[in-house]
């Protein structure tokens, strides 16, 4: 048995990127987020908030990680929503695209993913401890 928590097109309003005058700037963030979770917080024996992974106060954290800073890369901002997630021992492996558009003109959407396994997410745990 295999569980996953997923977040889809979640609009952010980051202030991400280095644009000149005549550069695209995109209009929108989305960021799509696929959480492996054990499965015995989805297939659960009683319907009681407890017994399943609270994913509000990640999304929380997603959106503050955003806006608390301007970031020069879509990388970056990914790799500290990576950390975050890392933070909660009920993850076990994360998938996340950080996508912008338009790209050109009026068009296009351009994502970065990133999918992080179990074994480097519990690399990422141990720098987060150090």
């Amino acid at each position: 048995m295999k569980s996953t928590i997923e977040l889809k097109h979640l609009e952010l309003k980051p202030s991400l990127g280095t644009y000149g005058l005549d550069d695209v700037i995109p209009d929108v963030h989305l960021i799509d987020l696929k959480l492996t979770i054990d499965p015995k917080l989805v297939f659960i024996d009683t319907d009681r908030m407890d017994r399943v992974f609270d994913y509000d106060p990640l999304v929380s954290e997603i959106d503050s990680l955003a806006s608390e800073m301007h970031y020069h890369t879509q990388e970056r901002l990914i790799t500290r929503i990576v950390a975050a997630c890392a933070e909660y021992e009920a993850i076990e492996a994360v998938e996340i695209c950080l996508s912008k558009r338009p790209v050109l003109r009026e068009s296009g959407k351009l994502g970065v993913r990133l999918t992080v396994d179990a074994e480097a997410l519990a690399k990422v745990r141990s720098k987060l401890i150090s």
